[in-house]
């Protein structure tokens, strides 16, 4: 039988659970806990605490929802409490005296976020507000969520017009604006939903609108039909993430923010709409798609081009990474399998034999003779592994060119993009030029989009005009303008890293190790790992070397907090406490993510004492000449790094020294927040 979402004893009436946002989560998710409904209460609160660092969950009317999908949750679960002391979550009118706790599964399907979005488009509707804080039993409060959580699409004032629901809209007369509107939030559980509810209840209200909205949230991802779009005056983008299919759009002026500005403004964002929609001048969406016009409508608030090119580079960063983790391991295999001598002949193998034809030891490699350490099915399986890892490691620069111009530009930029970065590869520009293209690329492309164009081209423009343009326009600018100097640049850097060996040496690898502890997978961490990356192709033992205090520096992290939450216990937080089991497991894997708990908690303390360690390991891995023929993996591809030993020790240096000095730190510059959670924890334990 399926639990209930909520029961008596998951609600807590006129509760005192503290001052801040993180008391009344702890508080809540042990709620939950002794109703049975999580496994660990103390991962539950971690997980919805690290959801409210990245937006506060504070909506209109005096409530909070923090909400989280976790592993320490089974079944879709609210936990509810009403404050008798209000508390700061961010809301725009005060501090919150209601609290729902949503908590969702981490693998769950969509049916359990469909009941939760219930509850969320009810947050919005006052009568229900009043009801729950008028309540006078648990029970009444069961019975007042479970209605709005089980009840049928009745009264239309609480229910949107959404994609699905509302067909497009028929001209009703001059003094009618037809509005199409996009909610979507991160998490896709709660502000989807209420800010889609908040737009349609303003609109119900005014003889002036119709609106139609489709959330592209977890529990909904059916789009508008094509003719409602084609028959808007305007669209309302509401988003804290990128509206899927933009170009849908492209043309229609456009008003643009966070999703909760449109819980908190939704009549404001419809009267700019409306404005919008007779301004011949109003910003139109680009037929560039979904980065062609990222800004937001409030001036304000409106990210520059710098941050835009900055978050551009990211993502072409982030989208590079696989081909980087994929084809680095495959070489590294490669080379296990087949032999470290197996560069010297890979193509000539690996498409020269087959299974029924193996080679011997001794292979012909354009017109020579060499002789390999390895023979038979092992040097061929080793060349075909090695062939897969080189066509993989291929794509890098194009796939850093064209997903940094997508993310400027849309879709349309994706071919021009990956043109540049092959341009770039073919005249020898590298990473550098791959770079370049892509923003180029993606400004273009951008720029192209914004052209105001007959209506017969506007559906040519993303799928040929703009590609075509925009390749054209990158090709004659590298060949003719940029390329050279981009190689010659590349060239002057790969000759550097090549000449590097002692002191100097020993300085990159601190430099790149405080990098690679700054952000913890950041932007100025990606950076360092781009740079290790993209001569890793190359096979320059300088390179490798890079690779390899790179990657030791980035494992320093987590293993140290891991250690020093063993060590001195009551110097953190019971969150972090649970983190600490687990970090060291992430650190191992190279996955610098593992601290970011433990530094945004207690940034002052954590971020320098990482960067200490991860200082100490670069210049130690440095010194010691390792180097590593895999991008990824920490200690399990060890067998791609050389000296292994080497490798370690440089990890375990960096790692004492962080665990050391994240301790000092914290012993004698206390952090009050942890030691009054601490107390806490040491009062219910004696409770």
């Amino acid at each position: 039988m399926t639990s209930p979402i909520i029961t008596a004893d998951l609600v807590r009436l006129d509760a005192d659970f503290g001052t801040s946002a993180t008391d009344i989560v702890t508080q809540l998710a042990g709620v939950l806990a002794t109703a049975g409904r999580t496994t660990d209460p103390q991962q539950l609160a971690t997980d919805a605490l690290t959801r409210e660092t990245k937006a506060p969950t504070g909506v209109p009317g005096k409530v909070a929802i923090p909400h989280c999908r976790s592993e320490a949750i089974t079944v879709p679960t609210l936990g509810f409490a009403r404050l008798a002391r209000p508390v700061d979550f961010g809301g725009p009118d005060g501090d919150a005296d209601l609290v729902f706790l949503i908590a969702a599964p981490a693998g769950g399907g969509k049916e359990h976020l469909k009941i939760l979005s219930k509850l969320a488009r009810a947050l919005v509707r006052k009568d229900f507000l009043d009801s729950l804080r008028a309540a006078d039993t648990n029970e009444d409060i069961v019975t007042l969520v479970t209605e709005v959580i089980t009840a049928e699409k009745k009264k239309k004032p609480a229910e949107p017009a959404t994609a699905t629901e509302q067909p497009a809209a028929e001209p009703t007369g001059e003094s009618t604006t037809r509005i199409v509107a996009i909610t979507a939030c991160p998490t896709g559980i709660a502000h989807t939903y209420m800010a889609a509810d908040a737009l349609a209840q303003a609109a119900e209200a005014r003889a002036d609108v119709e609106l139609v909205v489709e959330t592209q949230g977890s529990s909904s991802t059916k789009s508008m039909p094509n003719s409602t779009i084609a028959a808007a005056d305007a669209v309302i983008f509401a988003t804290d993430v990128g509206v899927r299919d933009r170009e849908r759009f492209a043309g229609k002026p456009v008003i643009e923010s966070g999703v909760k500005r449109a819980i908190n403004e939704p009549g404001v964002m419809i009267d700019e709409a409306i404005v919008a929609s007779n301004n011949p001048n109003a910003r139109k969406v680009s037929a560039g798609g979904s980065g062609a016009s990222a800004a937001a409508a409030d001036e304000d608030a409106e990210i520059g081009w710098p941050r835009k090119i900055q978050q551009a580079v990211m993502t072409g960063v982030s989208y590079m990474i696989p081909f980087v983790a994929a084809g680095g391991l495959l070489l590294a295999l490669g080379f296990l399998v087949g032999g470290y001598d197996m560069a010297n002949g890979w193509e000539a193998i690996a498409t020269g034999y087959s299974p029924n034809n193996l080679p011997g030891n001794t292979v012909e490699v354009g017109g020579e003779l060499i002789t390999f350490d390895r023979s038979g099915l092992a040097l061929y399986m080793g060349a075909v592994l090695f062939a897969t890892g080189q066509m993989a490691m291929g794509f890098i620069v194009a796939a850093l060119s064209g997903y940094t111009a997508m993310a400027l530009a849309g879709r349309p930029g994706i071919a021009p993009g990956f043109v540049g970065g092959g341009i770039s590869v073919l005249i020898g520009a590298g990473f550098l030029g791959g770079l370049v293209t892509g923003i180029l690329a993606g400004l273009i492309a951008y720029w192209i989009g914004s052209w105001k164009v007959p209506r017969i081209l506007v559906s040519l423009m993303p799928v040929v005009v703009i590609p075509l343009l925009t390749s054209l326009s990158v090709g004659l600018i590298m060949f003719l303008l940029l390329g050279r100097p981009l190689a010659s640049a590349m060239m002057g850097m790969t000759d550097w890293l090549s000449s590097l060996s002692g002191t100097s040496a020993v300085l990159l690898g601190i430099i790149l190790g405080l990098m690679m502890c700054f952000d913890l997978g950041g932007p100025v961490n990606k950076a360092a790992y781009l740079f290790a990356t993209a001569g890793l192709s190359t096979g320059d033992e300088a390179s490798l070397q890079i690779m390899a205090a790179v990657m030791a520096a980035g494992m320093v992290p987590p293993i140290a907090l891991s250690v020093a939450t063993l060590l001195r216990k009551t110097l953190f937080t019971p969150a972090e406490q649970e983190n600490g089991k687990s970090a060291w497991l992430l650190g191992l894997s190279f996955i610098s993510e593992g601290a970011i708990p433990f530094a945004a908690a207690d940034p002052l303390r954590v971020i320098p004492s990482m960067m200490a360690g991860g200082a100490v390991t670069g210049a130690l891995s440095m010194a010691l000449g390792v180097g590593s023929r895999a991008p990824h993996g920490g200690v399990f591809v060890l067998f791609a790094i050389d000296p292994w030993w080497g490798f370690l020790l440089a990890i375990a240096a960096g790692t004492a020294v962080s665990a050391a000095t994240v301790i000092a730190l914290k012993q004698f510059w206390p952090n009050r927040i942890a030691q009054e959670a601490a107390a806490r924890e040491q009062q219910l334990a004696a409770a």
